[in-house]
């Protein structure tokens, strides 16, 4: 797919798109077509290129480890610097950043299909950037109780933390199952206690969505 869009098209995606992933997470119906429509009918350019370029926003949301839209799997058909602006605009639209994480992870999925045949020289004194980063807020009870309740066990696998912090406590992170990047609450109903694998799994892993269903009906406070 052609890449020479104008940041007002880019804009106006995201904005359709962010309204989706907010009525979604709601549970308020929508048509994903009309939204498209609504954009050709704008811009002129067919409704299944919307599509397509909704599926690229979800490949965006994915890096960042985020739910997408059901039906609008990720397609990571998109250049980098596409990728760069999609994260940027979703941080404007959504009125929080995240991080710049979305572009380097592309650009490494890029490399990968084509590796350098030498090894690479790196950054001796890799450059350094600062910028703002939006932080939540979290009650620190909510996550020592879901990890008192755990007892040191996976809520997911079922294992044993896999290892003890310094202190003697087994270390587990504690998931927000709808993370709060997309409107979840931070209340025992909305977190579990994962061991590291399972907790990338649930962010990053191609069944994440099927993933999070079952951990909701395997935990009865999550339902």
């Amino acid at each position: 797919m052609s890449d020479n869009w104008s940041e007002e098209e880019l804009r106006a995606s995201v904005e359709a798109y962010v309204e989706m992933h907010r009525k979604e997470s709601s549970g308020t119906a929508f048509s994903k077509k009309s939204y498209y429509e609504d954009l050709a009918k704008k811009f002129g350019r067919t409704v299944k290129s919307y599509e397509y370029r909704m599926q690229n926003i979800s490949y965006v949301y994915s890096l960042q480890g985020r739910q997408w839209i059901s039906g609008l799997k990720p397609a990571r058909n998109v250049g980098a610097k596409v990728v760069h602006v999609l994260e940027r605009l979703i941080s404007e639209v959504e009125g929080q950043n995240l991080g710049e994480l979305a572009e380097f992870d592309a650009e490494v999925e890029r490399l990968k299909k084509a590796p350098p045949k030498a090894p690479p020289p790196g950054n001796k004194k890799p450059a350094t950037s600062q910028s703002p980063v939006t932080q939540f807020i979290r009650d620190p009870a909510v996550v020592a109780w879901v990890l008192a309740e755990a007892a040191g066990i996976c809520e997911w696998c079922g294992l044993p933390a896999p290892f003890t912090r310094e202190e003697g406590s087994p270390f587990l992170e504690v998931h927000h199952v709808l993370r709060l990047a997309d409107g979840g609450e931070d209340t025992i109903y909305n977190t579990v206690a994962l061991c590291p694998n399972c907790h990338r799994e649930l962010h990053y892993g191609a069944k994440k969505r099927e993933l999070a269903a079952k951990l909701r009906r395997k935990i009865p406070r999550l339902s």
